[in-house]
């Protein structure tokens, strides 16, 4: 993707990094022999005069870009800044509550010295492997402060509006230094590859996935090693944004790291002329990346793939996730022309909508590559957008919910690495091809053999019509339950001790993370059991994943009552097998919300267990330290 020439490899720069390649290089030429000092220092002058505006111009240009980004950001995520620990997204508020809890584990590893990639402070006594749970240490981390000062909720909410507006903007900065010329064809590119319905989807839930300001930069690099002067240089910086970039979201690295190598293969098939002078660097450059990369990683590598609750493969709840066909042809949920019900069935759920492109910006996409099929790039883009929308489709490929076929992605799913992929989400490569395609077109419309007026109006009204029904609207959010005052209040100190746990009830599980927020709330001072994550099927490190941890019989008891409201007459097997688990997980306190839903059966379930609570402020307590230090 260069200026150079359309369908060329980038060459690297040989000015200073931070300039602008927009701008041709030119040869000064020696001063005339005959001039006169005070004629060459009123040039100079005046050269130096026109550079400092036109740097300025640029500069002023940036800053607009941004703040128009994160406004936009802003409008998006209006909803949450209403009140960050009282609002949450009406559907699978689950992944909200577990990215809080790796936001303060993020805190005790600052502040305490905590071991990063394991924790046994949920899931207690087996623990979490957090390398396995992408616990976002490369963001948690340098959000510490706002995480002391405002609560895990407001750093949530921080990092979902930075994360959109610092991807547009990263796009935006490499596009219009390194693709295109014109200011409006940058801005269109980086508002879609930050703003596209796959975006605005995760939005909502996953501040890791939609967190890509890294890439854009990755991708430009891996071109530049293609022709680079300095392999081993570049080969370093590369090194350095990938280990950044494995500690946000691995899946979403490995998706960059096939989107390079299939656009690379698709320019090289058609112009092979250019591998003779691209292997040599490109294999030093990557060789360097390789080295560098894999010596930083090593270690948390074999903590997540060979550490304690390491687990290979997806649990079978996600590892079939794929778009609908019809799902490319819809308008996202979270856009002026989204729908929800209309949905349903073209996504696995609303925090996977990875496609949602609607009909106009559909046609448009088709038109730009038709268009601009002379040009390799392009070609080789709608390759590479096209390779990964079908292996989106998942194992069964279907038409309106309707299957259709075998997709191919049912030969892939078992290959290492591609067993831990959600192939649902390789739709995020085909968006971001479709946002640098509509760069191009912006920039190659100026080429057109016709008055700039009409250029203008058609480039205008050709955006409106492909963006403006997938144009971002405020992320649905509804109330969530407060942590109870018995939490904030520091109450529950009088109970825990350090080798010892609070039981939330229900017991955290994938439906039930109120209690993995209350955790969260006090930077994890106390453990939990269970919760949500992943981990071995068995408990036994190697197995295929799955959601939480060893089936529990105390935790799918509570949780059926909280479902139902029905209260069950327990015998004294079930009892002596509660307290068993209880023991286990060396239980101090158990802890009911007054105002939990169905708090009355729950109640009373309880008590037939470990006998009367007593109400602490907002909260149902039992004591049942004299109950758990006592020998099975």
């Amino acid at each position: 993707m260069a200026r150079a020439g359309v369908g060329t490899l980038p060459a690297p720069s040989t000015t200073d990094p931070g300039a602008s390649p927009a701008e041709p290089a030119t040869t000064p030429s020696g001063p005339d022999p005959g001039a006169e000092p005070a004629r060459a220092d009123a040039d100079a002058g005046s050269s130096a005069g026109a550079a400092r505006p036109r740097w300025w111009r640029r500069r002023r240009t940036d800053l607009a870009v941004f703040g128009l980004f994160l406004l936009t950001a802003l409008w998006v995520t209006s909803q949450i800044w209403v009140d960050p620990a009282g609002r949450v997204a009406p559907l699978y508020s689950s992944d909200p509550a577990q990215v809080q809890f790796f936001l303060a584990h993020s805190v005790r590893v600052v502040l305490h010295g905590e071991f990063p990639f394991f924790t046994e402070q949920f899931n207690y006594p087996d623990g979490v492997n957090l390398m396995a749970n992408t616990a976002i240490l490369a963001l948690g981390i340098p959000m510490v402060p706002v995480t002391l000062l405002f609560g895990p909720a407001v750093t949530f909410v921080v990092l979902v509006t930075l994360g959109l507006a610092g991807t547009a903007t990263a796009w935006y900065v490499m596009l219009s230094r390194h693709v295109v010329r014109t200011p409006l064809a940058a801005v269109v590119g980086g508002w879609f590859c930050g703003f596209s319905p796959a975006m605005l989807s995760h939005a909502s839930w996953h501040p890791n996935i939609i967190s890509q300001f890294l890439l854009p930069f990755i991708v430009w690099r891996v071109l530049v090693l293609t022709r680079s002067t300095r392999p081993v240089r570049d080969g370093v910086l590369l090194a350095l944004m990938v280990t950044a970039q494995a500690f946000i979201n691995e899946e979403i690295l490995l998706f960059t790291a096939l989107a390079c190598g299939v656009f690379l293969l698709a320019v090289l098939v058609q112009r092979p002329a250019l591998w003779s002078a691209a292997w040599r660097p490109l294999g030093a450059g990557l060789a360097v990346c390789a080295a560098l990369a894999g010596a930083l990683l090593a270690y948390p590598l074999y903590i997540q793939f060979g550490g304690p609750m390491a687990y290979h493969g997806l649990s079978d709840a996600v590892r079939d996730y794929g778009n609908d066909i019809a799902a490319f042809f819809a308008p996202g949920s979270p856009t002026i022309g989204g729908n929800q019900r209309a949905n349903v069935n073209l996504a696995p759920n609303y925090s996977e909508e990875n496609a949602f492109f609607g009909w106009s910006l559909g046609l448009l996409t088709v038109g730009i590559v038709l268009w601009l099929r002379r040009e390799p790039l392009v070609r080789a883009l709608a390759a590479t957008g096209v390779f990964f929308a079908v292996l989106s489709l998942g194992e069964r490929v279907s038409w309106w919910d309707r299957e259709l076929f075998t997709g191919p992605w049912e030969w892939l799913v078992r290959l290492p690495l591609l067993d831990a992929v959600v192939p649902t989400r390789f739709g995020l490569i085909t968006s971001v091809v479709i946002g640098v395609l509509l760069a191009l077109a912006v920039e190659r419309a100026r080429s057109l053999p016709l008055d700039r007026r009409t250029v203008r109006t058609l480039t205008v009204a050709g955006l409106v019509l492909a963006l403006l029904p997938i144009a971002p609207m405020p992320l649905h959010m509804t109330s969530r339950p407060p942590v109870p005052d018995f939490i904030t209040a520091d109450r529950w100190r009088g109970y825990v001790g350090p080798d010892q746990t609070l039981v939330p009830i229900p017991v955290p599980s994938m439906g039930n993370t109120h209690g993995m927020r209350w955790a969260a709330a006090t930077n994890l001072d106390f453990k939990i059991p269970g919760g949500y994550f992943l981990a071995p099927r068995n408990g036994n490190t190697g197995d295929p994943g799955r959601f939480g941890g060893r089936p529990s019989g105390l935790g799918q008891l509570l949780e059926e009552v909280a479902t139902t409201g029905r209260t069950p007459k327990l015998d004294d097997r079930q009892r002596r097998r509660s307290l068993d688990e209880l023991r286990h997980w060396r239980a101090a306190i158990l802890v009911l919300p007054v105002r939990q839903h169905h708090a009355e059966p729950l109640r009373r379930t309880v008590e037939q267990l470990v006998g009367p609570g007593r109400r602490e402020l907002d909260v149902w307590v039992w004591d049942v330290r004299a109950l758990t230090d006592q020998p099975a």
